[in-house]
């Protein structure tokens, strides 16, 4: 009998298997391929020596999860046809090919008012489009359908984007195990063992929910969320290293403004594209350019232009790179509240004064001002995070012994839930460690 799978071994998951035909098709495709140079955690490898894991790790992960999810509930009794389970777990894998070099933290630094879900949403037409010979083509136009919502079974789109869907359960238990974060681990399996539709026939208002057994690993999965959040993806380390690479890419913009183009020499073409020409989202429709320079970026554009960027003429932006390679980051201090324009001048004049110091804001061929280039030395922003959204049409269903599916917060300890459904922000300030900045509360002006 033939061999219908492929196996791909993963740590987290074990042997995935992945099915012959459209699948192997898809994840042989270049825009998949990609995903292989694109870390899943960004900065985060900087700060969790552990975190080499890829996109590409992601993205299989997120479909063998799709796979057993659909194989739950199919076993309660809502049929699933083959064209439905290849659709699906195709939008699974692709879900994230839209993700650009260093993920989160340059998605609205390269193209304005764009979210990565936009790209993918490009890359799936364009692969839908190659593949339309492939005897299964049918299932990624279904699978585009599913992305969008569309699909008259919304559930569906659920398992690929919702607050449980298979996206979330593969990145909090994959990066939980490559960073040493035992908090973030989920009990992914009895999350899964638990899902069913209501009605199992699966019609149009037919909603993916949890038994009310695995209630408690909901819970787990929305703390382990919080968790993760705080100690890796808000780390404030990882904050630092993010604030960095921004400053480096706006010194490199600012450049480019001043018309002094020759800073592109040491820039791979794909990512001057983005940095010399401001890209919304909107434009990506009419400038079809775009999408072929985004589907070209990975982190090494981004490591290989640091690297050039070292030894530029500008001292600000060579030593931001210098930094950046070096890993000699900013500190990053929360503040109680977000600070004052006046405490932040303030601020920005203790770091001009170091910079006149050391002598860095002097470009040989511009000079530039020392408050000026303080303005890269000091940033200052706001960490947020929500666990858990009770919206309507966002909330997680239970399906209690009735049959009837209720929200999560009907079912479970309120209290706890209302703490989770609260969004935390944090202020923080980003600055260098050379600076003793003084960060007391601005004196309070006379009357």
């Amino acid at each position: 009998m033939p061999n219908n799978y492929k196996l791909f071994s993963d740590p987290v998951h074990g042997f995935i298997s992945v099915p012959k035909g459209l699948m192997m098709a898809l994840i042989q495709q270049p825009e998949v391929q990609r995903l292989r140079r694109i870390r899943q955690l960004g900065v985060g490898h900087l700060v969790f020596p552990g975190a080499e894991h890829t996109r590409f790790n992601h993205a299989l992960g997120a479909m063998a999860l799709m796979q057993d999810a659909l194989a739950g509930i199919e076993g309660k009794g809502t049929p699933v046809s083959p064209t439905e389970r290849t659709a699906a777990l195709a939008a699974a894998l692709l879900h994230d090919v839209g993700h650009g070099p260093y993920s989160h933290t340059l998605e609205h630094y390269l193209i304005r008012d764009f979210h990565h879900e936009q790209m993918s949403r490009r890359l799936l037409v364009r692969l839908a489009e190659r593949l339309a010979e492939h005897p299964e083509g049918d299932a990624l136009r279904l699978a585009l359908d599913i992305f969008d919502g569309e699909y008259e079974r919304a559930f569906f789109h659920q398992l690929v984007s919702s607050q449980l869907d298979m996206d979330r359960l593969d990145y909090l238990r994959r990066d939980a195990f490559y960073t040493g974060v035992a908090e973030g681990e989920v009990g992914v399996e009895r999350l899964l063992k638990t899902l069913r539709v209501t009605p199992p026939a699966g019609r149009s208002d037919a909603p993916v929910a949890v038994e009310a057994k695995g209630i408690y690993a909901v819970e787990n999965f929305l703390i382990s969320r919080r968790l993760m959040y705080w100690q890796v993806y808000l780390h404030k380390t990882v904050l630092a290293g993010d604030e960095l690479l921004r400053a480096a890419f706006r010194r490199v913009r600012w450049h480019f403004r001043e018309g002094r183009p020759a800073i592109g020499d040491g820039c791979s073409p794909a990512l001057c594209f983005f940095l010399e020409n401001d890209i919304t989202g909107d434009d990506l429709s009419t400038r079809l350019t775009a999408t072929d320079h985004y589907a070209a970026l990975d982190d090494t554009d981004v490591l290989f232009s640091l690297k050039q960027w070292q030894h530029a003429g500008d001292p600000v932006l060579a030593d931001l790179c210098r930094r950046f390679i070096d890993r000699d980051f900013f500190r990053v201090t929360f503040l109680p509240e977000q600070p004052t324009d006046e405490q932040l001048d303030r601020w920005r004049s203790q770091v001009a004064r170091w910079l006149e110091r050391e002598g860095l804001a002097r470009d040989r061929s511009c000079p530039a001002s020392f408050d000026e280039a303080a303005r890269y030395y000091l940033t200052q922003g706001r960490s947020r995070h929500r666990a858990y959204q009770r919206e309507r049409g966002e909330a997680i269903g239970i399906v209690g012994r009735d049959g009837q599916v209720r929200e999560l917060s009907e079912m479970a300890d309120t209290a706890a839930l209302t703490a989770l459904s609260e969004r935390v922000v944090k202020p923080y300030v980003c600055y260098p460690k050379e600076v003793d900045l003084d960060l007391s509360p601005a004196p309070a002006s006379s009357a």
